[in-house]
Parts: structure tokens; C-alpha cells; sequence
């Protein structure tokens, strides 16, 4: 949850100033301050530079010095606000709890983890051989120990948005499990539509594609 907070008390090279706070868990706190500088920046460094720093309008057909909007993000506070928003421990419909990190898959560290079934019966020498190639591309955990399940909820605690499952069917027809973080659903694909899968929803090209078609 976002609100905008409007400043009071102003500079005196102010005429307006505004911050945008987000709600953390121990309340709402400043993310962004934006503050309007006026055209005092500029006239100032007109007056010591004894350079012209003027803006000509054709429409209104005059001159003038410009304003200065002034942003300010805080880098710590944005990570806080995206891990905030991201945590949550959540009730399943088998009556167990597990502790997720929905970061958004673009900005997570890992997106997907490969895990083999079982420690044995080539399926770890495939798994690396499946990470070998995405990895060119992609941050990638490799987990082969504990039960499957165990892995999942460690996967969702840091926040990967994708498991990548090896099986002995692998070794049969190319294919594997891929697990959606968020939803936990399963979806048994092949192996040559992995990096178009992750892509798809995990690289900046694509989300910043899909906001220039919006």
C-alpha cells in the first residue's frame, strides 16, 4: 500500500514537495521524495557561471529559465519494500504451512532451480547437463539433497520462481516438471522449451516489451 504525504513546511527555493511512503510492517515510511526546486538551481548557476541556462518556447514565443523537479529513491528502502511485499507464510489445503518469497521472477536472484529426483541412476549427471546449458543465461540452484518436497519450500523460502524437476521419464523423452513457485502448480514440459519458458517470465526483455505494448 502506497500514500502520498504533501510537505508543510517547504524550502525556502520550494514551491511544492511530496513523498510517496509505503506501508511496511512497522508502518508507512518515505520510499520516493519528489521536490519542486523552482527555477532557483538554474538561476544560480546563471548568476556565478555568467551563463544563459534558458529555455525559448516557440509557442508562447518567450524565453524562461526552467524548473527543477528533484526525485530521491532510496536504494535500501525499495529492497525492503519489495521484500515486504514479497514474504508471506501461507496456509495449504493439506493443513501445513510453508514461508514464500513471491519476489516478481525478474528480480529474483535464482530463477529456477534443477533437482533431480533421486541421487542415483544418472539423473544428477542430466540435471547438470540441463543447468550447463541454462545457465549461460540464467541464475540457477542446483539442490539434490532432502525429498523433493523439502526442496520446493526451500525454494520458495529464497524466493525462486521456478523448480525445474528431473525425472527417470527425463532420461526417456526429454521432458521434465517445471513447478510455478506461486501457484504450485506442475507442468510437464520439454527440455528444448526451458530457456523460451524462463524468458517468457523471468527476463527484463519481456517485461519491459510487454509495458511498451500496454
Amino acid at each position: 500500500m502506497y500514500r502520498f504525504h504533501d510537505h508543510l513546511k517547504l524550502a525556502h527555493y520550494a514551491n511544492a514537495a511530496c513523498d510517496i511512503e509505503y506501508k511496511f510492517p512497522m508502518g508507512f515510511k518515505e520510499l520516493e521524495g519528489i521536490h519542486s526546486r523552482t527555477d532557483f538551481d538554474l538561476k544560480q548557476h546563471e548568476q556565478y557561471s555568467g551563463k544563459k541556462l534558458q529555455f525559448f518556447d516557440p509557442e508562447l514565443n518567450q524565453s524562461y529559465v526552467p524548473y527543477v523537479i528533484e526525485t530521491s529513491v532510496g536504494l535500501d528502502r525499495m529492497f525492503l519494500a519489495v521484500l515486504s511485499a514479497a514474504y508471506q507464510e501461507e496456509q495449504l489445503p493439506d493443513g501445513s504451512e510453508r514461508v514464500v518469497l513471491k519476489i516478481p521472477a525478474v528480480l529474483a536472484p535464482y530463477k529456477a532451480a534443477i533437482l533431480p529426483l533421486i541421487k542415483k541412476d544418472g539423473l544428477p549427471e542430466k540435471a547438470r547437463e540441463i543447468m550447463a546449458d541454462l545457465q549461460l543465461e540464467y541464475s540457477l540452484q542446483y539442490d539434490e539433497k532432502d525429498s523433493i518436497g523439502k526442496r520446493y519450500r526451500r525454494q520458495d523460502a529464497i524466493g525462486t520462481p521456478y523448480s525445474i524437476t528431473v525425472d527417470h521419464q527425463t532420461l526417456e523423452d526429454n521432458t521434465v516438471t517445471i513447478r510455478d513457485r506461486d501457484t504450485m502448480e506442475q507442468q510437464r514440459v520439454s527440455l528444448s522449451e526451458l530457456e523460451q519458458i524462463l524468458a517468457q517470465k523471468a527476463s527484463w526483455k519481456s517485461v519491459l516489451s510487454a509495458l511498451r505494448l500496454q
